[in-house]
């Protein structure tokens, strides 16, 4: 007799377990309640005193993660921001460098006698004296300097005057001239302007076009891909045709002969190599060109970075560029290590350095191996270079020029592995190499990988493990990149992050003023009658040293749960969303005393 098959489509039986698991979880549908209404899922509790009046108050700040992962409110709430930058900076008609202004005569007064304390201990070098006296005057010196600066600090001048701290060691110089592989390229003097040109069509209508420019590290080896034009599938290297979820897809045609080290240290140096990219394109192009951007990662694990620029350039002349961009990494030599992981150099304490684990003789500081680099002739350790790109024609107020705005800022609230992160054996074979190859090669002159290479560590200190580096690096999450996520230049909007928060925010003032007008009357009328002001009396407004902050302890007796500060958020946002709503109703067809922001971020 056949039993009947069960149907596993089929609902579970009310009151069983199955039944019950199935039950929505109460903290996933408050975590799912706050991100649809953008509340932050992990605030942080402050707690303020005002110093005036002596009030203290518990206070909840957004957290201000940048990582969906950690909070999606607040990470959605960060990207809005950079799609509003890039979008209010991308094709601007104006300048928006603001000019210094000119420094008084109290600040020229404190210039000037730094100027003179400068003067005296330089001259006292050159005294004949005694050396306990000279050191004892230069002390005295230099108790005047720090005087001084601490008076310019504390002066509207913006900068620091001197460095931090005085280093008096020789510098080490390398040749700036260029190598001879490379193409040579026109070096024009820098137009301080950072606005593209403008265009006038034959109806008279003006254009102002910009580009969306990819810059994309060169191959490491044949890798499966996937490629279709039109309706036909191209062919990989392998000579087959895969499907777009291939297990395949991304991993290298041949994973012997694929240059895992090459790999590895262009991600180590791709910020650099960047870096270098904008000095010659503004040295090649003539005029300060801006851009803003973001660092991703591609499918075969190499970061690849996309940027808005404003402005149009020739496209042979950023291909140019980019065949002429290189990085010289001047480190000691790093090809071979000459020791195992397991049988790192040992920590000598009587010589306060690292020893040979046979001889017992030291190995070559990080100043002795600099020095051999010195030598007429000798090659650098590393050279990375910039590959192929890819540049567009964006026109303003277009659907291409918001769409790539999205492109743009589309991972930038995910990790950088999070969109190449592997699904199938062959991709984690992959990334299991990649990450192995990163975890013995040297990420900065203090790593501690420079012991398997016969070199100590810059600053080196006992304890240090070759193989187990804590810098970044060598970090699965990274897989080799360090810098900035997101590259905007300095005088693209003319704009920070907190400044477009301003905007966004004296936006939706201007909208509620009306309101808030009798509510406010209303609070300060409250508030001159009962003698608090809520931080607000005695002319006090502006004075940013009125309030203190302090972290709040959650186990503390006037700090509610996580779960009960949540739901009042959710539904303060609720309470504000509507109110914003019908106060824009109701004022449409008004001026607003500022400008609408493209993008409410607020």
């Amino acid at each position: 007799m056949t039993l009947p098959t069960p149907d596993i489509e089929a609902q579970p039986r009310p009151g069983s377990r199955a039944a019950r698991m199935r039950q929505p979880l109460a903290k996933d549908a408050l975590r799912q309640l706050a991100e649809q209404h953008q509340v932050c899922v992990r605030p942080v509790v402050l707690r303020r005193t005002d110093t005036v009046t002596g009030r203290t108050d518990v206070v909840e700040v957004p957290c201000g993660a940048t990582l969906a992962a950690k909070c999606k409110p607040c990470a959605e709430r960060g990207r809005r921001l950079r799609i509003q930058q890039i979008r209010e900076g991308w094709h601007l008609a104006d300048e928006p460098a603001v000019r210094p202004d000119k420094p008084g005569e109290d600040v020229l007064s404190l210039v000037r006698l730094r100027a003179h304390l400068e003067f005296e201990r330089h001259a006292l070098a050159y005294e004949p004296m005694d050396p306990d006296a000279r050191a004892a005057q230069v002390a005295d010196l230099d108790a005047a300097i720090v005087e001084v600066d601490e008076a310019l600090a504390e002066s509207n001048l913006r900068g620091r005057l001197t460095p931090v701290e005085r280093d008096e060691r020789p510098r080490r110089r390398r040749s700036t001239r260029r190598r001879q592989d490379t193409p040579d390229l026109p070096r024009l003097p820098v137009d301080p302007r950072t606005v593209g040109r403008a265009y006038t069509g034959r109806q008279g209508k003006t254009y102002r076009p910009s580009m969306l420019l990819t810059l994309t590290l060169d191959s490491h080896g044949p890798v499966h891909s996937h490629f279709r034009r039109g309706g036909y599938v191209v062919p990989c290297e392998c000579g087959q045709r895969h499907q777009p979820h291939d297990p395949l897809l991304s991993t290298p045609v041949d994973p012997d002969s694929y240059d895992y080290r090459r790999a590895a240290l262009d991600s180590i140096h791709f910020a650099r190599v960047l870096d270098r990219w904008w000095q010659n394109l503004r040295r090649a192009a003539g005029w300060n060109v801006q851009y803003a951007g973001a660092v991703e990662l591609q499918r075969r694990l190499a970061p690849h970075a996309h940027f808005a620029i404003r402005g149009t350039l020739p496209r042979k002349l950023l291909k140019q560029i980019a065949a002429a961009t290189y990085h010289q990494v001047w480190w000691p030599r790093f090809d071979q290590p000459v020791y195992r992981v397991d049988t790192p150099p040992l920590w000598d304490t009587d010589r306060q350095a690292y020893v040979d684990p046979k001889t017992r003789q030291p190995l070559p500081t990080w100043g002795e191996a600099l020095d051999e680099l010195e030598e007429p002739g000798t090659p650098p350790a590393y050279v990375a270079r910039l590959g192929r790109i890819d540049a567009r024609g964006i026109d303003q107020g277009t659907k291409d020029a918001e769409r790539s705005i999205r492109y743009v800022t589309k991972y930038v609230t995910k990790d950088l592995t999070d969109q190449a992160r592997p699904r199938s054996d062959p991709q984690k074979a992959h990334f299991d190499r990649l990450h192995a190859e990163l975890s013995v090669l040297p990420c900065s002159p203090t790593c501690a990988n420079w012991l398997l290479y016969g070199v100590q560590p810059d600053k080196a200190k006992p304890g240090l493990t070759p193989g187990r580096c804590t810098g970044k690096v060598h970090q699965r999450a990274t897989l080799g990149f360090t810098g900035r996520r997101v590259l905007v230049s300095r005088q693209w909007s003319g704009k920070t992050l907190a400044d477009h928060r301003a905007d966004n925010r004296a936006w939706v003032r201007a909208i509620l003023a009306r309101n808030l007008a009798d509510t406010d009357d209303q609070a300060t009328t409250d508030n001159n009658d009962g003698g608090q002001s809520n931080g607000q009396s005695d002319g006090q407004v502006d004075n940013p040293d009125r309030y203190r902050f302090e972290l709040a302890r959650p186990d503390d007796p006037d700090v509610p749960p996580l779960q009960h500060r949540i739901l009042r958020a959710v539904s303060e946002r609720i309470r504000w969303r509507t109110t914003l709503t019908n106060a824009r109703q109701r004022a449409s067809g008004a001026v607003s005393a500022t400008p609408r922001p493209l993008t409410l971020a607020a």
